[in-house]
């Protein structure tokens, strides 16, 4: 039984402490306020499931994944992704490339025309439209409560209220020190700090080739804004619509709009910061006057005034790859730039896979490029 230490209980985080409780590892959490809080990037109900990429490889990981959700679903005993459906378009958006990707990869989908797909849904559609019917919204903090039950019923301990400053190395493995002056021993740590990772990841032990290998990484504080439906009766998918001028994502809002209205955001426009640690949740005016502006050309559905609105952060990569790496006993997990709420349980998978001495994908791995 190895003795591992996860620091940080968002999505990724409370992933790893389920997989690596199931190969029998004594697992301990360590969460610097309450698992899924409102200051990271796991909190709330409302996150979209989906399969299109514009790459196969990602489309293909959803699909691993998605059984991972099932296989979760069964152990909580109730749904933790509800169906909507999805719908892709825009100009930069390329519906139709998707659908190829989407159609190699064994994905149910149907590729409408803008008029077509304005007859289903109250869009202003401007292309045509990649229709996803096993897309969804997946409630982010009963995912994370779920994974972490699970931990908890095979012997992982969750500490709350904790915030690690530092992972120093012993003799025997590593050293987790905190805030309170207290310490943790274990043989292997799992960093899944999120938008904290920032200020922490020179106090981890780390070597310098990996930290010169390291990506870089931008912490933006993102706003998402509800807007209520003028028909309760319709019946809303999730949506994603890119054009040269600007990316938004909306989804039903679920319990967080009070189950009357869609959350609607721009894909990366809220202002940068440099960590977590400087999210002030306070909602930029000129990105909330873009976002309503957009609704009022392209959601003839929603009433174009915000009900209720939130901040979150993304943690992004250049490339917006994930980040799953280790050297020697130190996992890093995932920064997922925005994208990476649906591979919950399988970034928990290749977390325990890369403590067991396994291999991840390269491309998670920026290590690799730090041992040439």
């Amino acid at each position: 039984m190895t003795r591992i230490i996860v620091v940080g209980a968002g999505l990724a985080g409370s992933a790893a402490a389920w997989r690596l409780a199931q190969g029998g590892h004594d697992v301990t959490v360590l969460e610097r306020t309450s698992p899924a809080n409102e200051y990271g990037s796991s909190h709330g109900s409302a996150r979209i499931f989906r399969f299109a990429y514009p790459e196969r490889f990602y489309t293909e990981l959803v699909v691993k994944s998605a059984s991972g959700w099932s296989e979760l679903e069964a152990a909580h005993g109730s749904p933790l992704i509800t169906s909507t459906g999805a719908v892709d378009y825009g100009s930069s958006r390329n519906p139709e490339k998707l659908a190829e990707i989407l159609a190699a990869s064994g994905v149910s989908h149907e590729l409408l025309t803008a008029s077509e797909a304005r007859q289903r849904w109250n869009f202003a559609f401007d292309t045509a439209v990649l229709w996803q019917p096993g897309a969804g919204v997946i409630d982010a903090e009963q995912s994370v409560e779920a994974m972490l039950a699970q931990a908890q019923m095979l012997g992982a301990e969750v500490r709350g209220d904790t915030t690690v400053t530092q992972v120093l190395a012993t003799n025997s493995g590593y050293r987790v020190a905190t805030a309170t002056g207290e310490f943790f021993e274990a043989e292997q740590v799992v960093i899944a700090a999120g938008g904290w990772l920032p200020d922490l990841l020179g106090d981890l032990a780390l070597p310098s080739s990996f930290l010169q290998a390291f990506p870089a990484l931008e912490v933006r504080q993102e706003q998402a804004f509800h807007f209520e439906y003028r028909d309760r009766e319709v019946e809303w998918p999730t949506f994603i619509h890119k054009t040269d001028e600007i990316q938004v994502y909306g989804l039903p809002g679920g319990r967080d709009a009070d189950f009357r209205g869609q959350k609607v955001a721009e894909y990366n426009g809220g202002k940068s910061i440099r960590s977590a640690a400087q999210h002030d949740r306070q909602v930029d005016p000129a990105n909330r006057r873009r976002v309503v502006e957009y609704v009022e050309r392209y959601l003839p559905g929603l009433v174009p005034e915000p009900y209720a609105e939130t901040t979150c952060l993304f943690t992004n990569t250049p490339n917006e790859d994930f980040v799953i790496d280790r050297v020697d006993g130190i996992t890093i997990l995932s920064p997922c730039s925005g994208h990476g709420a649906k591979f919950a349980p399988l970034i928990g998978e290749l977390a325990a896979a890369l403590v067991a001495g396994e291999s991840v994908p390269d491309r998670f791995r920026p290590g690799l490029r730090a041992a040439i």
